[in-house]
This record gives C-alpha cells, structure tokens and sequence, in this order.
C-alpha cells in the first residue's frame, strides 16, 4: 500500500533516536534518497511480499501481525517516534530471502519516513562498514550456533530416548532369555516322564486318555482365569491337600503351578478318574510338566509381544518408514512418544491420558511433531522433579474452534511470570547451566507455528503449568520459516 507523499524535513528526522548521531550532511542525504508518506488507517505491508522498503515512523500508530493459520497474532503495537520495521536486514543482500517477515497495519493517520531497501543496504555498507560486519556475524552466526546447538538438543534427546528404550527392551528381553532355559529343561524332562509311562504295560486306551487330558489341560492354560491373592491363596491349599491326600511327593510344589493355570480340585478328580491308581503320580507329574511348558511358552510370547509393541513405538516415534507429510492421528504420536520417555519419566510421576478419540486425523509432519512433543514432556518431567520428583502428567487432546488441541498439563514448580514472555525465545532456558540448551521450545514454537501454521500457548501457576498446542485441521501451504 502506498501513502501520501510529503515534505521530508532534516531536523525532523534527525530528532528521532535512530538518526540523532548523523551529521547535517548525512541527514540531507537521506531526505533527498528517501520520503516522508503518510498512510491512512489500514494495512502499510504484507508478510511473505518482497522487502522493498525500511519504514521509520515520525507520528501515529503501528500494529505488527504474525500470520498464524488462518489468523493474524498481533505481535507489537506502538506510539513511540522512531520506531522502524520491514527491510531490515537488506545490508545482508542476496545471502538471505529479503521479504516482509510480520505484516504492519497502522491504527490512525500516520507518517513514516521511508527508504528503499537498496538506498538503506548502500547506506549502512558505506557509512558503518565495521557495524555491517559485526551485524552480518552476529546474524549468521546465530544461525550457525542455533543449529549446532539444535543438532545437540536432538543427540541429547536421542540418547535420552535410547536409554530409556534399551531399559524398557532390557527387562522382556531377559525374561524370554530365562523363559526359554527353563522351558527347555522342563521338555527334557517331560520327555523323560513320557518314556517312564511309554514302558508301563497300558492299553492304548490308557494311552488315549492321558493325551486327551494333556490337550484339554493345556486348553484350560490358555483360559486362566485371573484369581486374586486371597483366592489363589485358598486354592493353592485345596490343591496341596488334594495331591497329599493321592500320595503325590512335593505337592506344596506343584500347587501354584496349577493354580496359576487354572486347574482346580474339580479338575483334578477328573484326572484320577481317568487313570488307574498306579499310574496317577506319573500322570499329575506329567501334566505338570505340560502346564510349566505352556505357561513358560506364554511369557516368552508376552515379552515377544512387549519387545515388538516397543519396536513398533520406536518406529511410529521416528517415522522412519512413514511419508514426512501426511493425515495422522496424534493419540498414535503422543502415544509412542510416552512409551519412549516411560524410562525418563519414572514410576512417581502419574501419567493421564485424557483423549477425546472422536477427534479427525491432521495434516501434519509426524517425526517433527513427535519432537514437540518430547519437547514439552521432558519440561515438564524437569519441573516436577524441581518440585520433589512427584507429580502428574496430564495429556489431553480436545477441540477447539475448528482447531485440534493438545494440551500437556504438568503439576511442577511452575514459570516465573517474568519468563512466561521469554520462553519461546532462543537459547533462554530456565534449567540449570548444563541442563538445557534454551532452544527445545524454540524448536517446537518453529515446528508448529511455521511449518504446520499452528499456535502454541502457556498458562502457569504453580502446581498448574499448561502448555497449548492448536494444530489446524485442515492442511495448509507450508510457509518458509
């Protein structure tokens, strides 16, 4: 939008502070290579157009707007004289995108005093040389540090989750290893019990029964049911008395194994039943060995299941065989991301997932949305820890005005309310030197305000520390950060 031209006066500018150590000479220069234009309430420029001019504001008001979604987020909103915006980094030239990176509206008549982005970038090259370069360096500099110091962020974050996820897989892992030992050893010997009844002088139809009850007995394995301590307690007695009372050695032994089985007393007669006398302490010798093994098969198939469940989570986590861009269902991402930080996490820190699974999936970059998330939970495990180690984790999806919300609610020590304004800034961090490089919320504001033109917000008292992440529904042409 272009404003009204009007006469461009050296002692006016000269008293704004941004100009008030230029020489007369210098002041007339700028006068004659740039303008004074006044501008009528309304937008001034746009973000994302080409940076064509730097704007110093002599009187009025200005508003500048982020573009967030299909919403304009005000930013700042001034009256102050000499306040300036758009081109302002045109000494950088071609090494950077020159456009508008906010939008500027102005709220009443105001005027500006403008300069090409051409004249402005020949002016600071010629006039301070020495404060370009120090200017270019502390620019790309930032960007170089910010993304080593991103890179370790990440490497920090992946050795935490590799720990955590070696633990997780340790313990399964281990207990099919010692399932497996055990299980055959108990083949041997249930091979060997077979052989001692093979050379008994049994009728086939003995033979019949004993391989009928075994399958029927592992039937009943696979449909245990769940007893509860006082009743698995009770059982295990009449079990006990029951083998005592057949002469069986070691009945005290066997019981539990049964039990945990599901076999019972009723059970148990059947088999005498079934059997002639002489060959019942074979029988229930046997049949033990058949519950062992089936129940020693089961816990191999349970720690094999947890060690895939674990890998398909390390992989719904990395998204390493999914598109970078695609409809995804965020309970699947906060889900894999909270195995992945169970080890970090602990056992005195609660976690509540208070899912609205209605909810549609989202256009969305998985992996770096999955990075937010670990992000904002490895904060707030930090803030419960600062305040005794104890807490609860509250993950909440819901929606909200045409927008997703994923809502991470922590009970920690909560922000400071003169941080609250900072947090998302680079490199600020409220941990201690050492903890925190200060850009994990840096990279998850860029992630979803950026790249899925969403909005991330926070409330905190302590206690009660809320952080807000607003994704859009709908997909949306992906900005340049």
């Amino acid at each position: 939008m272009s404003g009204r031209a009007a006469p461009c006066n050296p002692q006016e500018i000269g008293a704004l502070f941004l100009f008030e150590k230029l020489t007369p000479e210098q002041l007339g220069r700028l006068c004659a290579e740039g303008r004074v234009e006044r501008f009528e309430p309304g937008p001034v420029y746009t973000e994302g157009e080409p940076a064509t001019c730097f704007y110093v504001m002599l009187e009025g008001t200005v508003v500048l707007y982020r573009r967030v979604g299909g919403d304009d987020v005000e930013v700042t909103r001034t009256s102050q004289r000499g306040v300036y915006a758009g081109s302002m980094q045109a000494y950088l030239g071609d090494r950077v995108r020159q456009v508008y990176n906010n939008s500027m509206r102005v709220t009443e008549p105001t005027r500006f005093f403008v300069l090409p982005a051409d004249t402005f970038a020949g002016i600071m090259q010629e006039w301070f040389p020495m404060a370009v370069h120090l200017l270019e360096g502390l620019f790309f500099g930032s960007k170089s540090t910010q993304r080593a110091i991103g890179q370790r962020e990440r490497l920090l974050a992946l050795g935490s989750l590799s720990a955590g996820l070696t633990h997780e897989l340790n313990n399964p892992a281990a207990a099919a290893v010692r399932a497996t030992a055990t299980l055959r050893e108990r083949v041997g010997k249930m091979r060997h019990k077979l052989a001692v009844i093979a050379q008994g002088s049994y009728s086939p139809e003995v033979m019949a029964n004993l391989i009928d009850i075994q399958e029927r007995t592992a039937e009943r394995v696979a449909k245990a049911p769940a007893l509860s301590p006082l009743e698995a307690s009770d059982r295990e007695d009449a079990v006990t008395d029951w083998l005592d009372d057949q002469g069986i050695p070691e009945g005290w032994r066997i019981a539990p194994t049964f039990v945990q089985a599901g076999l019972d007393v009723d059970w148990l007669d059947q088999v005498k039943a079934a059997v002639d006398e002489d060959i019942l302490p074979s029988a229930i010798g046997w049949l033990n060995y058949t519950v062992e093994t089936e129940l020693l098969m089961d816990e191999i198939n349970d720690s094999t299941a947890r060690i895939s469940h674990l890998v398909d989570a390390a992989k719904q986590y990395s998204q390493l065989d999914r598109a970078p861009f695609r409809h995804a269902d965020v309970h699947e991402l906060l889900d894999s991301t909270l195995l992945m930080l169970s080890g970090k996490i602990g056992k005195r820190i609660k976690v509540v997932k208070d899912y609205d699974r209605t909810l549609p999936e989202v256009p969305a970059y998985p992996a770096e949305l999955n990075q937010v998330w670990t992000n904002l939970i490895d904060n707030a495990v930090a803030a419960m820890n600062s305040a005794g180690g104890e807490g609860t984790l509250t993950v909440r999806t819901a929606s909200e005005h045409d927008r997703l919300l994923v809502e991470f609610r922590d009970t920690g020590v909560g922000i400071p309310a003169e941080d609250r304004g900072r947090i998302f800034d680079p490199f600020f961090t409220t941990k201690p030197v050492g903890e925190g490089t200060g850009l994990g919320l840096d990279i998850s504001w860029r992630i979803v305000v950026n790249k899925h033109h969403g909005s991330i917000q926070v409330e905190s008292e302590p206690g009660d520390t809320r952080f807000r992440v607003l994704l859009p529904l709908t997909a949306v042409e992906e900005e340049s950060a």
